[in-house]
């Protein structure tokens, strides 16, 4: 389970992200300082569970877990914070659990536990929506006033930029509005991630290179290839080999 910790003070992060590290089959996979941090990175990561404190500056924890609640598949919000007076707030945006600051190891465990259930069960809910329809043949973007349709077929990648994706493909770039989570799901084994933030088209793949002190991925048909992270670099040199 990729988890999002967020919380104005550091000194929290910290030790949420240590107590974290001692459970079995969780990660850390970033940080956030307030409401708005936390929507910019999960639109690109889609974390599964997010550990949120409330009172924040710029956009606290409760109008945050509400905009995250619109994600396709939204993380599971687990509250974190040092004030018991605003429990119904919290449990109006779907929370799963309130934590009292110090969070105790069991608690956290628990809340944790039920997080992941909550979790799996919504993320098969919204896979079988979207399985019992078939997978869009175009994507869609308005372009100066114009709509543009881009057959997938000529997709080379999707790149997260927050609300937005980059579509790239044989005739250029588009903007549409999504999560990479909610593409991963709908197309499959067609498309794989490479990054949090991007996923290839393994049609268009031509091979992987380095360049830059890191290695990218190169495409059929352009000269545009995308990095990938060290975290998922061995399985996409055994897809590439597999191509």
């Amino acid at each position: 389970m990729k988890i999002l910790i967020v919380d104005d003070e550091k000194l929290a992060r910290d030790r949420l992200n240590r107590m974290i590290a001692k459970l079995p089959n969780y990660e850390v996979v970033a940080q956030a300082s307030n409401g708005k941090e936390a929507l910019e990175i999960a639109a690109s990561m889609a974390p599964d569970i997010v550990l949120m404190d409330i009172r924040m500056p710029d956009m606290d924890g409760i109008q945050a877990a509400r905009h995250l609640s619109e994600m396709t598949l939204p993380p599971t919000v687990i509250f974190t914070t040092a004030y018991d007076d605003r429990t119904l707030d919290a449990f109006e945006t779907h929370a799963v659990d309130y934590l009292l600051k110090p969070v105790k190891k069991e608690r956290l465990q628990a809340a944790m536990d039920t997080a992941t259930k909550r979790h799996t069960a919504l993320a098969l809910q919204v896979s079988q929506s979207i399985e019992g329809t078939a997978p869009r043949q175009h994507v869609c973007a308005r372009v100066r006033g114009s709509l543009v349709l881009v057959s997938v077929n000529d997709i080379y990648y999707f790149n997260a930029d927050q609300k937005y994706l980059t579509v790239g493909h044989t005739g250029g770039e588009i903007l549409i509005e999504g999560a990479l989570k909610a593409i991963e799901i709908e197309f499959g084994d067609r498309f794989y991630r490479i990054h949090r933030n991007a996923l290839i088209s393994l049609s268009r793949v031509n091979g992987l290179t380095l360049k830059n002190n890191g290695h990218h991925v190169s495409f059929h048909g352009t000269d545009k290839t995308l990095e990938v992270s060290r975290r998922h670099l061995s399985k996409v040199r055994k897809i590439i080999k597999s191509l």
